[in-house]
């Protein structure tokens, strides 16, 4: 297994300036898992598999799509009752969602198994869950080269004790600026991020910053890139599970410690890669993005930086 997804599966319903959908394919495993899958035809990687649940009324065109996609499904569980359902809506600068309604439905009994075989992947993704289940997940598997996970606000109010034993179970993190301050108490941004790094002893800490870009500590080094300038902001939903797919594929194919030059580049890629999401509501973004496409805009981005 080159990378395996573990986190949500969901129909969203959302509404932003630019209209609305209702349930839409979604979840954190899902838009990860197809943003790894896309990079993942190109690098060469053979297995990328998804764990997560799903109730009854998963349709059958949705199975179809993800196995169209060539996700390795052995791990999504069929549980008796309803797909987890989530709405919301963006406003003004889309920076952040108003949730309206959240049914957990299956997913609230979600108790996550890493199918045989499986344990062992190169890289090990713990999509935003409740930090209890990704200490599960990590007692199953580990990745081989990296296991990286991404967190929420709502588990420093409640389970922040949980989550800081988790992240000192793992290699690389994903959070945003916000998280990273209350998770260390300190409104500035730079030493909020050598605290947290200090207090679960992380080698490696990518801090989302929206629409202002990403800044990563990695060692010794610091990597700051901008976001990808992106005019048409439809749904924002699943950008920075997109983002961190892309890490784990391009993380997924070299060997040995991370250097900042590895990182910075799987760094530029999701970028990119997350500005397609973005301009498309649900995964229509990611599902319609060609090689052609991504190595335009990829090109461009050079250009910025450079």
């Amino acid at each position: 297994m080159d990378v395996l997804m573990v986190g949500s599966v969901a129909y969203d319903s959302v509404t932003s300036p630019a209209g609305a959908v209702e349930d839409a394919l979604g979840g954190s495993a899902v838009y990860a898992g197809i943003a790894s899958r896309f990079h993942g035809n190109y690098l060469g990687l053979k297995k990328i598999g998804l764990v997560g649940v799903v109730g009854q009324d998963f349709r059958s065109e949705d199975f179809k799509l993800l196995e169209s996609q060539g996700l390795d499904l052995s791990g999504l569980e069929i549980a008796e009752g309803k797909t987890f359902r989530w709405e919301g809506s963006y406003h003004g600068d889309m920076g952040v969602a108003s949730t309206h309604d959240t049914q957990l439905n299956v997913f609230g009994d979600f108790d996550p198994k890493v199918p045989a075989g499986a344990n062992s992947p190169t890289v090990l993704f713990c999509a935003n869950l409740v930090p209890s289940l990704q200490s599960k997940v990590l007692q199953q598997a580990r990745g081989k080269r990296l296991s990286m996970l991404d967190s929420m606000n709502l588990w420093i109010e409640i389970a922040r004790d949980d989550l800081l034993d988790v992240m000192r179970s793992v290699d690389l993190i994903i959070i945003n600026d916000g998280e990273v301050k209350m998770l260390a108490n300190d409104d500035n941004l730079i030493r909020a991020s050598k605290q947290l790094r200090e207090m679960v002893d992380c080698q490696t800490l990518i801090v989302k910053k929206g629409e202002n870009g990403v800044l990563a500590f990695h060692n010794e080094a610091v990597v700051a890139l901008p976001a990808y300038p992106t005019e048409n902001v439809v749904d924002p939903t699943g950008c920075g599970d997109s983002f961190a797919g892309t890490i784990a594929a391009c993380l997924s194919t070299g060997s040995g410690e991370i250097t900042r030059e590895e990182l910075r580049e799987a760094l530029v890629k999701a970028t990119v890669t997350a500005s397609f999401t973005l301009e498309s509501f649900g995964t229509s973004g990611l599902l319609s993005l060609t090689e052609e496409s991504f190595n335009n805009r990829l090109s461009m981005f050079y250009k910025i930086l450079n």
